[in-house]
Protein backbone atom coordinates (compact mmCIF):
# COMPACT_ATOMS: atom_id res chain seq x y z
CA UNK A 1 0.00 0.00 0.00
CA UNK A 2 1.35 3.44 -0.95
CA UNK A 3 2.06 5.76 1.99
CA UNK A 4 0.94 9.40 2.02
CA UNK A 5 4.60 10.49 1.86
CA UNK A 6 5.11 8.38 -1.26
CA UNK A 7 2.06 9.96 -2.90
CA UNK A 8 3.38 13.46 -2.10
CA UNK A 9 6.76 12.62 -3.65
CA UNK A 10 5.01 11.20 -6.74
CA UNK A 11 2.87 14.33 -7.10
CA UNK A 12 5.87 16.65 -6.73
CA UNK A 13 7.87 14.47 -9.13
CA UNK A 14 5.17 14.69 -11.82
CA UNK A 15 4.81 18.46 -11.39
CA UNK A 16 8.55 19.07 -11.56
CA UNK A 17 8.96 16.68 -14.49
CA UNK A 18 6.32 18.59 -16.48
CA UNK A 19 8.13 21.85 -15.68
CA UNK A 20 11.51 20.39 -16.67
CA UNK A 21 10.22 18.82 -19.90
CA UNK A 22 8.63 22.09 -21.03
CA UNK A 23 11.65 24.16 -19.91
CA UNK A 24 9.60 26.23 -17.51
CA UNK A 25 13.00 26.39 -15.83
CA UNK A 26 15.43 27.98 -18.28
CA UNK A 27 18.29 25.83 -19.63
CA UNK A 28 21.17 25.89 -17.14
CA UNK A 29 19.11 27.70 -14.48
CA UNK A 30 19.84 26.84 -10.84
CA UNK A 31 16.68 25.66 -9.09
CA UNK A 32 15.75 27.53 -5.93
CA UNK A 33 14.52 24.72 -3.68
CA UNK A 34 12.95 27.08 -1.14
CA UNK A 35 10.91 28.89 -3.78
CA UNK A 36 9.83 25.64 -5.43
CA UNK A 37 8.81 24.07 -2.10
CA UNK A 38 6.69 27.14 -1.32
CA UNK A 39 5.16 27.17 -4.80
CA UNK A 40 4.21 23.48 -4.64
CA UNK A 41 3.17 23.61 -1.00
CA UNK A 42 5.52 20.87 0.21
CA UNK A 43 8.44 20.47 2.60
CA UNK A 44 12.06 20.11 1.49
CA UNK A 45 12.14 16.33 2.10
CA UNK A 46 9.68 15.18 -0.63
CA UNK A 47 10.99 17.92 -2.90
CA UNK A 48 14.56 16.66 -2.56
CA UNK A 49 13.43 13.07 -3.22
CA UNK A 50 11.64 14.17 -6.39
CA UNK A 51 14.64 16.24 -7.52
CA UNK A 52 17.02 13.33 -7.03
CA UNK A 53 14.72 11.05 -9.00
CA UNK A 54 14.62 13.55 -11.88
CA UNK A 55 18.41 13.86 -11.76
CA UNK A 56 18.77 10.08 -12.01
CA UNK A 57 16.39 10.02 -14.99
CA UNK A 58 18.32 12.75 -16.86
CA UNK A 59 15.85 15.63 -16.52
CA UNK A 60 18.00 17.70 -14.13
CA UNK A 61 21.68 17.85 -13.26
CA UNK A 62 23.31 18.25 -9.86
CA UNK A 63 26.52 20.05 -8.94
CA UNK A 64 27.93 19.27 -5.45
CA UNK A 65 27.84 22.36 -3.24
CA UNK A 66 25.75 24.25 -5.81
CA UNK A 67 22.49 22.36 -6.15
CA UNK A 68 20.15 21.23 -8.92
CA UNK A 69 20.11 22.80 -12.37
CA UNK A 70 17.80 22.58 -15.37
CA UNK A 71 19.49 20.58 -18.11
CA UNK A 72 20.77 22.42 -21.15
CA UNK A 73 19.28 21.99 -24.60
CA UNK A 74 22.28 20.08 -25.92
CA UNK A 75 22.24 19.02 -29.59
CA UNK A 76 24.63 16.09 -29.10
CA UNK A 77 22.66 14.76 -26.14
CA UNK A 78 19.40 14.97 -28.11
CA UNK A 79 21.07 13.29 -31.09
CA UNK A 80 22.25 10.47 -28.80
CA UNK A 81 18.71 10.11 -27.46
CA UNK A 82 17.31 9.85 -30.97
CA UNK A 83 19.86 7.12 -31.72
CA UNK A 84 18.82 5.33 -28.53
CA UNK A 85 15.16 5.66 -29.48
CA UNK A 86 15.86 4.17 -32.90
CA UNK A 87 17.85 1.27 -31.43
CA UNK A 88 15.06 0.54 -28.93
CA UNK A 89 12.26 0.66 -31.48
CA UNK A 90 14.13 -1.44 -34.03
CA UNK A 91 14.93 -4.09 -31.40
CA UNK A 92 11.33 -4.05 -30.21
CA UNK A 93 10.07 -4.42 -33.79
CA UNK A 94 12.18 -7.56 -34.23
CA UNK A 95 10.56 -9.01 -31.12
CA UNK A 96 7.08 -7.87 -32.19
CA UNK A 97 7.39 -9.68 -35.53
CA UNK A 98 7.11 -12.93 -33.59
CA UNK A 99 5.01 -11.78 -30.64
CA UNK A 100 2.47 -9.22 -31.85
CA UNK A 101 -1.15 -10.36 -32.00
CA UNK A 102 -3.14 -9.49 -35.11
CA UNK A 103 -5.89 -8.10 -32.86
CA UNK A 104 -3.43 -5.65 -31.27
CA UNK A 105 -2.15 -4.57 -34.69
CA UNK A 106 -5.74 -4.04 -35.85
CA UNK A 107 -6.46 -1.99 -32.71
CA UNK A 108 -3.52 0.31 -33.51
CA UNK A 109 -4.73 0.65 -37.11
CA UNK A 110 -8.12 1.66 -35.68
CA UNK A 111 -6.29 4.27 -33.54
CA UNK A 112 -4.84 5.75 -36.77
CA UNK A 113 -8.32 5.76 -38.30
CA UNK A 114 -9.76 7.61 -35.29
CA UNK A 115 -7.01 10.22 -35.07
CA UNK A 116 -6.81 10.69 -38.85
CA UNK A 117 -4.17 12.20 -41.14
CA UNK A 118 -5.48 15.77 -40.79
CA UNK A 119 -3.92 17.71 -37.88
CA UNK A 120 -7.04 19.85 -37.65
CA UNK A 121 -6.91 22.30 -34.75
CA UNK A 122 -4.54 20.17 -32.68
CA UNK A 123 -1.53 21.87 -31.14
CA UNK A 124 2.05 20.60 -31.54
CA UNK A 125 1.81 19.28 -27.98
CA UNK A 126 -1.29 17.22 -28.86
CA UNK A 127 0.25 15.93 -32.10
CA UNK A 128 3.41 14.79 -30.29
CA UNK A 129 1.21 13.05 -27.69
CA UNK A 130 -0.55 11.13 -30.48
CA UNK A 131 2.77 10.20 -32.10
CA UNK A 132 4.23 9.03 -28.78
CA UNK A 133 1.08 6.99 -28.12
CA UNK A 134 1.46 5.24 -31.48
CA UNK A 135 5.12 4.36 -30.97
CA UNK A 136 4.59 3.24 -27.38
CA UNK A 137 1.66 1.00 -28.35
CA UNK A 138 3.81 -0.41 -31.15
CA UNK A 139 6.61 -1.15 -28.70
CA UNK A 140 4.16 -2.74 -26.27
CA UNK A 141 3.64 -5.46 -28.89
CA UNK A 142 7.22 -6.60 -28.21
CA UNK A 143 5.93 -7.71 -24.80
CA UNK A 144 9.03 -6.22 -23.15
CA UNK A 145 8.02 -3.88 -20.31
CA UNK A 146 11.59 -2.71 -19.62
CA UNK A 147 12.16 -1.55 -23.19
CA UNK A 148 8.87 0.34 -23.04
CA UNK A 149 9.89 1.98 -19.74
CA UNK A 150 13.16 3.21 -21.28
CA UNK A 151 11.36 4.47 -24.40
CA UNK A 152 8.99 6.54 -22.26
CA UNK A 153 11.98 8.15 -20.54
CA UNK A 154 13.62 8.92 -23.90
CA UNK A 155 10.37 10.33 -25.31
CA UNK A 156 10.00 12.68 -22.34
CA UNK A 157 13.61 13.87 -22.65
CA UNK A 158 13.28 14.74 -26.37
CA UNK A 159 9.69 16.00 -26.12
CA UNK A 160 10.50 19.72 -26.12
CA UNK A 161 12.55 19.39 -29.32
CA UNK A 162 9.77 17.29 -30.86
CA UNK A 163 7.24 20.05 -30.13
CA UNK A 164 9.43 22.42 -32.16
CA UNK A 165 10.10 19.79 -34.83
CA UNK A 166 6.38 19.01 -35.23
CA UNK A 167 5.82 22.26 -37.16
CA UNK A 168 8.10 20.91 -39.90
CA UNK A 169 6.39 17.51 -40.16
CA UNK A 170 3.66 16.59 -42.63
CA UNK A 171 1.09 14.68 -40.58
CA UNK A 172 -0.51 13.02 -43.61
CA UNK A 173 2.89 11.61 -44.61
CA UNK A 174 3.58 10.54 -41.01
CA UNK A 175 0.25 8.73 -40.72
CA UNK A 176 0.84 6.96 -44.04
CA UNK A 177 4.25 5.80 -42.77
CA UNK A 178 2.70 4.60 -39.50
CA UNK A 179 0.14 2.60 -41.45
CA UNK A 180 2.89 1.10 -43.62
CA UNK A 181 4.80 0.02 -40.48
CA UNK A 182 1.70 -1.80 -39.20
CA UNK A 183 1.03 -3.40 -42.59
CA UNK A 184 4.58 -4.79 -42.72
CA UNK A 185 4.32 -5.93 -39.09
CA UNK A 186 1.08 -7.78 -39.76
CA UNK A 187 2.71 -9.40 -42.82
CA UNK A 188 5.64 -10.38 -40.54
CA UNK A 189 8.01 -8.61 -42.95
CA UNK A 190 10.85 -7.72 -40.57
CA UNK A 191 13.11 -6.01 -43.12
CA UNK A 192 10.37 -3.68 -44.37
CA UNK A 193 9.13 -2.89 -40.86
CA UNK A 194 12.61 -1.96 -39.62
CA UNK A 195 13.46 0.10 -42.70
CA UNK A 196 10.25 2.12 -42.29
CA UNK A 197 10.85 2.68 -38.57
CA UNK A 198 14.44 3.82 -39.07
CA UNK A 199 13.33 6.28 -41.73
CA UNK A 200 10.63 7.65 -39.40
CA UNK A 201 12.89 8.14 -36.40
CA UNK A 202 16.18 9.28 -37.95
CA UNK A 203 17.17 12.90 -37.35
CA UNK A 204 20.40 14.49 -38.52
CA UNK A 205 22.47 16.55 -36.09
CA UNK A 206 21.89 19.72 -38.13
CA UNK A 207 18.10 19.20 -37.95
CA UNK A 208 18.29 18.84 -34.18
CA UNK A 209 20.57 21.89 -33.89
CA UNK A 210 18.08 23.99 -35.89
CA UNK A 211 15.19 22.84 -33.70
CA UNK A 212 17.17 23.64 -30.53
CA UNK A 213 18.03 27.12 -31.81
CA UNK A 214 14.33 27.76 -32.37
CA UNK A 215 13.57 26.24 -28.96
CA UNK A 216 15.91 28.66 -27.19
CA UNK A 217 14.26 31.56 -29.02
CA UNK A 218 10.82 30.41 -27.83
CA UNK A 219 11.94 29.89 -24.22
CA UNK A 220 13.46 33.36 -23.89
CA UNK A 221 10.75 35.06 -25.94
CA UNK A 222 8.11 33.70 -23.52
CA UNK A 223 10.23 34.81 -20.57
CA UNK A 224 10.32 38.40 -21.88
CA UNK A 225 6.55 38.70 -22.41
CA UNK A 226 4.91 41.13 -19.97
CA UNK A 227 2.57 39.58 -17.42
CA UNK A 228 -1.13 40.15 -18.03
CA UNK A 229 -2.63 42.66 -15.63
Amino acid sequence: MESSSDSVVDRVYEQLKAMAVSYEFKPGERLNEGDIAKRLGVSRTPLREALNRLKTEGFLRFAPGKGFFCRELDAHEIFDLYELRKALEVSAARLAIGRAKDADIDALIAFLDRTGPDPGERSAVELVELDEAFHEELMAMSDNAEMLRVLRNVNARIRFVRWIDMDRINRSKTQAEHRAVLTSLKARDEAACIELLEKRIDRRLDQITAAIKEGYAQIYMLAKRPLAV
